[in-house]
């Protein structure tokens, strides 16, 4: 069995006991009974991650609430829709060639989603994200980055 070692930020909402829940592993007897992802709330983050392939923010657009927020490391706490556009896409898309998902693991309306990037210029890092729908649309996207700046931009500017 493969384990991987995750790290969590601290989230004033979330708390260690509601990780087993996001990761979609069994919990304890007090737990209160949600079985897994339905298949719509899987596909609608599996469709999330193939949109970006199309460089076209528009199919993207459509999957985000539109209360969504983005919040990451790279100093994005809680940004908006219009926001994560300016300051995500905008900037990193012709970057990006695709993502492979490794997992999706959730429950409810909460998921982890493990992936591997490919950049443009061959390069590839891992993150893992924490997503959270509302009505079938993502409503919050927190990225927890596999290493220090591992975002297509950061990563396609260090040296072969």
């Amino acid at each position: 069995m493969n384990t991987a070692k995750m790290s969590h930020q601290t989230n004033p909402g979330a708390h260690a006991h509601d990780l087993p829940a996001a990761a979609g592993t069994a919990q304890g007897a007090g737990a209160s009974g949600k079985a897994g992802l339905s298949q719509h709330t899987e596909q609608t983050i599996r469709n999330w991650y193939a949109a970006w392939e199309k460089k076209d923010w528009r199919p993207l657009d459509a999957l985000l609430a539109d209360d969504f927020t983005f919040t990451s490391a790279a100093g994005d706490d809680h940004i908006s829709k219009t926001a994560f556009k300016a300051q995500c896409w905008e900037t990193q898309i012709g970057f990006i060639d695709r993502f492979d998902l490794l997992g999706v693991f959730g429950s409810g309306n909460e998921a982890l989603v493990l992936y591997a990037c490919l950049t443009r210029n061959g390069k590839v890092f891992r993150n893992v994200e924490y997503v959270r729908l509302k009505d079938g649309k993502l409503e919050a996207i927190e990225c927890y980055f596999g290493e220090q700046s591992s975002y297509p931009s950061a990563v396609s500017a260090k040296p072969s």
